[in-house]
């Protein structure tokens, strides 16, 4: 484990995981600690994971600020990381919610970036929304599963306002490719009670001009991988289609048969094409 002093100097924790060339890597949730990414279906063998804990979450400190939970202030928490570890460009992988972060990241300082690979991400930051049919016709291919009426039940809790614990765990089933023991062992991982300011910072009062940082982006250069999973109904394959216009360089990979966390449904087809990108 190792810590540094970030901008305002809260320190952070991340953990480094493999050797070889470093991949910086940002979780979701948001507010999520990062072991739920795990070794990212054995990326450890060929590349050093470095696995970051946002503040507030994991074995990162709290703020004194919370107004530094934003995801545009958090900006500054990675530009932190990547001078600790003497990075003078980094490849840098982020998932779900974390994309948001790592996309504002390649906006404001394009020239750290050398690859960017975007894992079922969040598109908010450059303004690219899902379809409210196709996210119901995704989950409702798994209506013929024994969990689902109570999974749906607590998704829907949670899309009015519960962001319980019992929610979050109830729903779980509807985002892995398979509800089997490896989804089952995973599907809590790294979340806690503590992380719940980092969680509802996160967006709170943040104005994203998808606009403006679309305009950023193009500068740009490095290339980038948008990774999703062929189940998942929080960001469809047209979703990464649509983001990959915004990108100089970029590419989109549809893994079969994954949902939301596709290293966990099929680790050596995500490493597979991940390793594949990193060349």
């Amino acid at each position: 484990m190792g810590y540094f002093a970030s901008y305002d100097g809260v320190e952070l924790a991340y953990r480094l995981v493999g050797d070889g060339t470093p991949l910086v890597c940002l979780p979701g949730g948001p507010g999520r600690a990062a072991e739920y990414l795990g070794d990212l279906g054995g990326l450890d063998s060929s590349r050093q994971l470095v696995l970051l804990d946002p503040r507030g979450v994991g074995r990162s400190s709290d703020p004194a600020d919370s107004a530094t939970f934003r995801v545009d202030r958090l900006v500054r928490d990675v530009e932190a990381l990547r001078t600790h570890l003497g990075l003078e460009r980094m490849d840098l992988l982020a998932h779900s919610a974390g994309a948001n972060l790592a996309t504002l990241y390649a906006a404001a300082y394009p020239e750290r970036i050398s690859r960017l690979i975007l894992v079922t991400p969040g598109l908010a930051a450059i303004g690219v929304d899902g379809d409210e049919d196709e996210f119901i016709a995704a989950l409702e291919r798994a209506a013929a599963e024994p969990w689902y009426p109570a999974a749906r039940a607590a998704l829907e809790k949670i899309f009015n306002g519960d962001l319980s614990i019992d929610a979050f765990r109830a729903s779980r089933p509807l985002f892995y490719g398979r509800w089997d023991d490896a989804a089952r062992a995973h599907a809590t991982v790294g979340v806690a009670d503590r992380h719940m300011a980092a969680r509802l910072g996160y967006f709170a009062e943040v104005n994203l001009d998808s606009s403006a940082i679309q305009s950023a982006l193009a500068k740009l250069t490095a290339p980038v991988l948008l990774l999703v999973g062929e189940a998942d109904p929080m960001v469809t394959p047209a979703m990464a289609h649509a983001a990959a216009r915004v990108f100089n360089d970029a590419k989109v990979v549809v893994q079969a048969r994954a949902g939301h966390f596709p290293w966990v449904d099929d680790p050596a087809g995500f490493a597979a094409a991940i390793n594949s990108f990193l060349g």
